[in-house]
C-alpha cells in the first residue's frame, strides 16, 4: 500500500485550526488533530491537519485499506481501490481549500482597514474563514438542505443522510463518514430522501442534480454550469451562492437570501424588521469583490449582538 503523505503549510495570513466534530458527523477534532475521510476517484483517504504552533499547519493522508470502510450495501456501488499517491495530494489539496489554510487576506483587511463596520471585526476575529466544503458536491447539497429552515435542522437531515448512505470508518461515536458522492444520491427515489426530513420539493432537487453531475453534464467548479443549476426546479440564487462560496471559494459570493443576512442587515439598518434579498445585496454592494467575505464576518461576528440586543448603531 502506498506510504501516507504529509505537508507542512505557513499560512500566509492569521490561521487557526477549526475546532469541534462539524454538524454533518462528517469531521472529528481529537486530541488536536482534525480527521476527515475523503473519496478521491473512489479511494478512501483518511487526511489529519493539526497545528503544532500559530504560524504551522501540518496535514498528512493516510490511504485507507478499502476493506476498513464500511459502505452501504447499494446495488452497483463500484468497488473501491486502494489509494495512489496521486489521490493523496488531490486529498491534501482539497483540505487545504477547505480549510482555509493558503488564504491570504491582507487585501481585504487593507482595503477595509478603516471601514466603521468591518475594521473593528478584523481585530477581533483575524483567524475566521469562510466554512467551505472540500467538494463543490457537498457545498450544493447541503445548501440545497438548508433552503428555507434553522441550522441545526439541516444539520439533522445531514447527518441522516450521511449515515444512512454515506462510507464511515470505525464504529459508534467513534465512526467518521463521508458524504455520499453524487451517484449514490441520484439512485435514490425522492421518497427515500424525504425520510430524512428533507421537504418534498428539495428532495426531488437534490436527486435532480445529483443527475445532472452523476452524468458529467453539470461541473459544478465551472460557474458557466451555475444557469444549468438554476434551471433546476427548487434551485434558486441563494443555493448557487452559496455553491460559489462554500464549494467554490469566491470571495465576493454573497447568499443574500440566507436568513441570518435578513435579520442582520434589518437589525443594523435600524428598520425593526427583516431586510429584503435586495436590500441585503445593496448593504454589501461596497463590499465588491469581497462581499461573501465581508458577509461571513459581520454575521459571524455580529450573530451574538444581533440576537440578544435591539437594534446596533455603528460607530461614528
Amino acid at each position: 500500500m502506498q506510504r501516507p503523505l504529509t505537508i507542512e503549510v505557513r499560512p500566509p495570513w492569521p490561521y487557526r485550526l477549526p475546532r469541534g466534530s462539524g454538524g454533518d458527523a462528517t469531521t472529528a477534532y481529537r486530541g488536536g488533530i482534525l480527521h476527515r475521510l475523503l473519496h478521491v476517484e473512489g479511494s478512501p483517504v483518511m487526511v489529519r491537519a493539526w497545528q503544532p504552533e500559530r504560524r504551522r499547519v501540518l496535514l498528512r493522508a493516510d490511504p485507507v485499506d478499502p476493506p476498513a470502510v464500511r459502505y452501504p450495501p447499494l446495488h452497483g456501488r463500484p468497488a473501491a481501490q486502494p489509494a495512489r499517491r496521486e489521490q493523496l495530494e488531490r486529498a491534501i489539496e482539497r483540505m487545504r481549500f477547505a480549510l482555509g489554510v493558503d488564504d491570504d487576506l491582507s487585501e481585504f483587511a487593507a482595503r477595509f482597514r478603516g471601514d466603521r463596520l468591518l475594521a473593528p471585526l478584523l481585530r477581533r476575529f483575524p483567524t475566521l474563514r469562510p466554512r467551505r466544503r472540500p467538494w463543490p458536491w457537498e457545498a450544493l447539497a447541503w445548501a440545497i438542505t438548508k433552503q428555507l429552515i434553522e441550522s441545526p435542522r439541516a444539520a439533522a437531515i445531514q447527518r441522516r443522510i450521511v449515515r444512512r448512505w454515506g462510507p464511515r470508518i470505525g464504529a459508534g461515536r467513534a465512526a467518521i463518514h463521508d458524504v455520499p458522492g453524487a451517484v449514490v444520491i441520484a439512485g435514490r427515489a425522492p421518497a427515500e430522501l424525504q425520510a430524512a426530513d428533507l421537504a418534498a420539493g428539495r428532495a426531488v432537487a437534490l436527486r435532480r442534480v445529483a443527475v445532472e453531475v452523476a452524468a458529467a453534464r453539470c461541473d459544478l467548479a465551472d460557474p458557466g454550469s451555475d444557469r444549468r443549476l438554476l434551471r433546476v426546479a427548487g434551485i434558486g440564487p441563494w443555493t448557487v451562492q452559496c455553491l460559489g462560496l462554500y464549494g467554490r471559494g469566491d470571495p465576493d459570493s454573497l447568499p443574500a437570501g440566507d436568513l441570518g443576512y435578513l435579520k442582520l442587515v434589518g437589525c443594523l439598518a435600524g428598520e425593526g424588521r427583516r431586510a429584503t434579498v435586495e436590500e441585503v445585496e445593496r448593504f454589501y454592494a461596497p463590499y465588491a469583490p469581497f462581499r461573501g467575505l465581508a458577509g461571513e464576518l459581520t454575521l459571524r461576528g455580529l450573530h451574538g449582538l444581533v440576537a440578544k440586543g435591539p437594534p446596533l448603531r455603528l460607530a461614528a
